[in-house]
């Protein structure tokens, strides 16, 4: 059966499985990491209030430079997490998943350290 013969009968494709599905490692912290993101979310509409009501700029620049390191603290909170976590795990299995979890890890901190 082709995706337009799915489609006409009516019967929905089932998406397709996130390759890193499943608990993570914020899992245990989400309550706490929700809401670090709120407060982070208030800062940047402030900013955009700030804006509205043309606030100096130093002073915006001031409120951009807190709200992008509470950004850049989030950031390296999950990092420790998924270090602990995914890591952790793949370095028990040793092998290619060790070595991919290491090189995406990588390359999250490059990501990291260019913003």
């Amino acid at each position: 059966m082709t995706t337009t013969d799915t489609h006409e009968a009516g019967a929905q494709a089932e998406p397709a499985a996130h390759p890193h599905a499943g608990p993570h490692g914020y899992s245990d912290q989400k309550d706490a990491h929700l809401k670090r993101l709120r407060r982070i979310e208030g800062q940047i509409r402030g900013l955009q209030r700030m804006v509205d009501e043309d606030t100096y700029c130093i002073d915006v620049l001031t409120q951009v430079s807190a709200s992008t390191k509470a950004l850049q603290s989030f950031a390296l909170s999950l990092l420790e997490e998924h270090l602990r976590h995914c890591v952790a795990a793949a370095a028990e299995e040793g092998g290619a998943e060790l070595e991919a979890k290491v090189a995406e890890a990588t390359a999250a901190i490059g990501r990291l350290l260019r913003s």
